[in-house]
């Protein structure tokens, strides 16, 4: 018996395969390219978290170092959007009074989270708490304007 050949047998793939993986090819890409966008978002989010961590820790930081004086650091409050960033936030030259170092503080403060950011510094009975407030909701579409807070609560 004659086997059966075609004459129009089929060699390679042919263009329906090629749209279909082209296809399957751009929706992954489309979704690589979404998931790129939200992790952008989002190691922004967590690095103005850190860095407001850094800032409340160093507040509370030189509230230990000068314990007797510490209720003096609740001037370092202020509303959200009330400070303005100054071009450089350094201390001056040899010895820092008190209200120069809050002010050095607001600075850093409003520098690395924008200026929208505010703080509340309270001392009392021992206990100092530093809340940071600052807008960081841009990964949320509905709340975009929602302010975000960190707050740190410790013993003197």
């Amino acid at each position: 018996m004659k086997a059966f050949h075609s004459p129009r047998r089929q060699k390679g793939i042919s263009l329906l395969e090629v749209l279909i993986a082209v296809l399957v090819l751009g929706f992954g890409l489309l979704g690589f390219a979404l998931m790129q966008t939200m992790s952008v978002r989002f190691v922004q989010s967590s690095n103005y978290r850190t860095q407001a961590t850094n800032l409340a820790y160093d507040l509370i930081e030189q509230m230990r170092s000068n314990r007797f004086q510490s209720s003096w650091y609740s001037s370092a409050s202020f509303a959200p959007g009330s400070k303005t960033v100054q071009n450089v936030c350094a201390p001056g030259a040899g010895a820092i009074a008190l209200a120069d170092k809050v002010t050095l503080w607001q600075c850093q403060v409003v520098r690395a989270l924008g200026s929208d950011a505010g703080a509340q510094v309270t001392v009392a009975g021992g206990v100092a708490r530093v809340a940071i407030t600052w807008g960081d909701q841009r990964w949320d579409p509905q709340n975009p304007d929602q302010t975000t807070t960190f707050a740190l609560d410790t013993e003197l």
